[in-house]
């Protein structure tokens, strides 16, 4: 993984991307993974990121994330969205 990172900052650096777009993206990134991963719940990914909800949630805000497409993105299809099954086709097959 070390390497890895080693090859990313090199590219990054030749690139031309400066250091605070670099730690700008990373936060995204880190911070995206981590609500994914509790479902956008901001108080559980406040936890595993070692920081109080209240500084998450600024954090979020300064990255210009949306914490509601997060959770969007991970819940069910509303009702109207979901396909309709045929019970009568369903029994039969």
């Amino acid at each position: 993984m070390k390497r890895e990172l080693d090859n990313l900052v090199t590219q990054m650096h030749a690139g031309g991307i400066t250091y605070s777009e670099a730690v700008r993206e990373f936060k995204k990134r880190y911070i995206l993974e981590v609500l994914a991963r509790h479902k956008g719940n901001q108080c559980k990914a406040a936890g595993e990121l070692g920081m109080h909800r209240n500084t998450l949630s600024r954090t979020i805000a300064e990255l210009n994330l949306d914490p509601t497409q997060i959770r969007n993105g991970l819940k069910r299809p509303a009702r109207s969205e979901r396909p309709v099954f045929n019970s009568k086709l369903m029994a039969r097959g």
